[in-house]
C-alpha cells in the first residue's frame, strides 16, 4: 500500500537505534521515542517539495506526528512544523 501525504506532511520511518547499557539490551518499553527518520514521501505542498525529498534523513520533535503502520513497520505522518533539521552530508 502507498500512502501520500497531503498538504505541509511528511511520511517519516523513524530510524530505530538498539540501546545497550553495558551487556543489557534495553526492551522498548523503557526506550525514548526516536527523533529521527527517514522521509519516505512528502507532501503536496510545493515549498515543502523545495526544501525535502525522499531519502532525506531528517530529526522531529520528540512527540511530533500520527503514527501508523504500513506493511507491519512503523511510520509517522509528520506536520512540516515539527520537522526540525535534516542531516547534510
Amino acid at each position: 500500500m502507498k500512502v501520500k501525504p497531503l498538504d505541509e506532511r511528511v511520511l517519516v520511518k523513524p530510524i530505530e537505534q538498539e540501546e545497550r547499557v553495558g551487556s543489557i539490551i534495553i526492551p522498548d518499553t523503557a526506550k525514548e521515542k526516536p527523533m529521527t527518520g527517514e522521509i519516505v514521501a512528502v507532501g503536496t505542498d510545493e515549498d515543502l517539495q523545495k526544501i525535502v525529498k525522499v531519502g532525506d534523513k531528517v530529526i522531529f520533535g520528540k512527540y511530533a506526528g500520527e503514527e501508523i503502520k504500513i506493511a507491519g513497520e512503523k511510520h509517522l505522518i509528520v506536520p512540516r512544523s515539527d520537522i526540525l533539521a535534516t542531516f547534510v552530508d
